[in-house]
């Protein structure tokens, strides 16, 4: 089994139990790939670590933003645990290198992926909730969102990929026209994924994929821009 100590101290937290840190890194790609039981995969750890970060989030936003009405609460919490956001926090703690996934995503690049990092830092949240209870999912959470809470609430949180693209291709050419085409949807109605490509001026520059055609579109500009135009 693979030596998790790296990912644990940058999570903050030991798992007395390394298999349930195990099944919250596998991917359901990789466990079809490798015959295991469905839950051996991260779903429905996912499951439940989405239901608990919606709550910590909330909460200390109840207590951090106390003038403010539930319009703005509720705003403020979705922009910190969108996909984005988790992917951001994944990357912070090289989340991606200790992902088990199938030989297709390995391929195209899906342990940078937002979509498959935000789900495996769901799943991580949900093991250790599992584990030791929710006061610890709570202090784990604050620790690994607090730069996240913070550039929330002065409006910094989010990077819009798709129009910082733009910008660099308006920069090289006089004349660009961008385009996001839907290449695939798969997946459960309530937790379908996209798979869409950026063109400019006709040419394919990247893929991306995501939980919505937004998510995807910005995922596929984000790899564009990480790469190099």
């Amino acid at each position: 089994m693979m030596n998790y100590s790296e990912l644990e101290n940058n999570l903050g937290y030991k798992f007395q139990d390394a298999t349930l840190l195990t099944h919250a890194l596998t991917h359901s790609s990789y466990a079809s790939e490798h015959g295991l039981a469905y839950v051996e995969n991260n779903e429905r750890l996912e499951f439940i670590g989405d239901a608990y970060l919606d709550a910590i989030i909330g909460n200390k936003l109840y207590d951090i933003m106390p003038n403010q009405p539930e319009g703005v609460l509720s705003k403020t919490r979705a922009s910190i645990v969108c996909e984005n956001s988790l992917a951001m926090v994944a990357r912070r703690i090289q989340l991606g290198k200790y992902l088990r996934l199938g030989n297709g995503e390995e391929m195209h690049g899906g342990s940078d992926k937002d979509s498959i990092l935000a789900d495996a830092m769901e799943a991580i949240i949900g093991a250790i909730i599992i584990e030791d209870g929710y006061e610890t999912g709570d202090r784990v959470v604050l620790s690994l969102f607090k730069e996240n809470i913070l550039m929330a609430l002065q409006g910094k949180l989010h990077h819009d990929y798709k129009s910082a693209l733009q910008e660099v291709l308006q920069g090289k050419h006089k004349s660009v026209q961008i385009q996001y085409e839907l290449i695939s949807e798969s997946g459960p109605d309530h937790r379908k994924n996209f798979s869409v490509q950026v063109c400019a001026n006709g040419k394919v520059l990247g893929q991306g994929s995501g939980h919505s055609k937004k998510a995807a579109e910005q995922e596929a500009a984000r790899s564009v821009l990480t790469k190099g135009v």
